[in-house]
């Protein structure tokens, strides 16, 4: 399988969400990337976009359903948010959607902080492999990978796609 060119989807995802904003009549939104992919995944996107506005970044490993079983990453950081979320319509940024648990933990987050009037959800891959009804609103593409398959996602310039196989 080829996996596709980081650059050409964060170019079609900034016309995209630009397109979904628009239709939703949402000027200002604020965007907030998950740490650390899905960062390095809103910082292309807001250079795209040519927007220079501040980005949040989350760490959502203590709101992780499996944090228990997991448990403490070494390089957890707090969750830096240079606004207020009550109110505001977010841009939650991840690199790759697989079991949707990300999502629901971020979201987790994002509400213990206020409540926002609207969230976005955009993903630079999907992997159509949702435990949970977790759907991107913007995506730059959907895969499907055999099981013993990863994608990896390294950065932060240039992002570069890597495909995996655990089997090996």
């Amino acid at each position: 399988m080829s996996l596709p060119n980081p650059a050409d989807l964060i170019s079609q995802m900034a016309v995209d969400l630009t397109a979904y904003l628009s239709k939703r009549g949402i000027a200002e939104p604020r965007f907030i990337g998950i740490r650390t992919g899905g960062v390095w995944v809103a910082q292309a996107l807001l250079k795209a976009l040519g927007n220079a506005a501040p980005l949040g970044i989350l760490d959502v490993s203590f709101y992780r359903d499996d944090f228990s079983q997991s448990g403490l990453h070494p390089q957890v950081r707090p969750s830096e948010l240079p606004f207020e979320i009550e109110g505001q319509h977010l841009v939650l940024i991840d690199d790759v959607l697989m079991s949707g648990r990300t999502i629901r933990a971020a979201l987790n987050e994002l509400f213990d902080y206020g409540r926002p009037a609207s969230v976005t959800l955009v993903s630079l891959l999907d992997l159509d492999a949702a435990e949970l009804p977790i759907r991107p609103d913007v995506v730059g593409a959907t895969l499907s990978l055999a099981p013993t398959e990863r994608v990896k996602l390294s950065g932060p310039a240039p992002l570069q796609l890597e495909l995996q196989d655990l089997a090996l």
